[in-house]
């Protein structure tokens, strides 16, 4: 039987669902401390209920919850500014995460908690690992980084849109191709996590040459580019590393388990 392994992207789902329960209690963009219990409250339950949706929806045999590393992982000490001015997680949803990860055990699914990498590395590690062995995956995230590893036996899905974030979905929204992303994103930049790219090289413009080229290591090879795109690229070869190098998804990280520690009860695969 073919294994299929669900990788939840913890904090983007629990963050997500903290923030719907909030709303209604803000004033002033503020919580009053005697309505903290009840948001608490609120997004176990809904964080909970979510997970047992997605068990339902996708029926796999394995499933995990992966949460960042308490700690700055290895990008930050490569670039400081990385995901600067990033709101912070609110200290009372820290401090309620094991309750939440409880909640996530009592319906089987442990989860996987890094002591320096972030949670997308600890997945795209988990998901290549997996894929390579003709086995499936699907990553529950609205995380677009995780596009990037998209192929026949790995997929993405965005339980809040209720749809998945197949190659059409990335055609139509990026204009290249999956395995193109991370050239594409080095060239522009991610102003979601403030990394920087090549200035005055926009997605439009980026997807052009990945089109044109194949691919960065393609372009940066062409003889026959515009003076004013190979300026920039001269001109801005360290921000283009950089950019590259904070982009790039960890796919070695050593992981200490095997796929039957996280086989959903009932499930006959490996």
């Amino acid at each position: 039987m073919t294994a299929h392994v669900v990788l939840i992207d913890a904090m983007n789902l629990i963050r997500r669902i903290y923030a719907v329960q909030e709303r209604p209690f803000l004033l002033n963009n503020e919580l009053a401390e005697n309505t903290k219990q009840q948001v608490l409250h609120n997004t176990q339950k809904a964080c909970l209920q979510a997970v047992n949706n997605i068990i339902e929806y996708t029926q796999p045999t394995h499933a995990l919850a992966v949460f960042d590393s308490k700690e700055p992982g290895w990008r930050y000490s490569l670039y400081p500014d990385y995901k600067k001015g990033r709101k912070k997680m609110p200290l009372h949803l820290e401090q309620s995460l094991p309750a939440i990860q409880d909640g996530f055990m009592a319906s089987h699914i442990d989860s996987l908690i890094s002591e320096q990498d972030e949670a997308d590395d600890l997945i795209a590690t988990l998901s290549i690992k997996v894929a390579l062995r003709s086995q499936n995956v699907t990553i529950i995230s609205t995380d677009k980084c995780f596009l990037s590893l998209l192929n026949q036996h790995i997929r993405v899905y965005d339980y809040f849109n209720r749809r998945e974030l197949d190659n059409h979905y990335v055609q139509q929204k990026f204009d290249v191709k999956p395995g193109q992303l991370m050239d594409l994103w080095s060239l522009t930049g991610d102003s979601t996590n403030k990394i920087p790219g090549v200035a005055g090289i926009g997605q439009v413009t980026a997807a052009q040459l990945l089109n044109e080229y194949g691919s960065l290591h393609g372009i940066l090879k062409a003889d026959n580019l515009k003076s004013s795109i190979k300026d920039k690229l001269e001109q801005q070869k360290q921000e283009l590393e950089l950019a590259r190098q904070l982009l790039q998804l960890k796919q070695d990280i050593p992981l200490g388990f095997n796929l039957k520690d996280i086989r959903l009860p009932n499930s006959q695969s490996a």
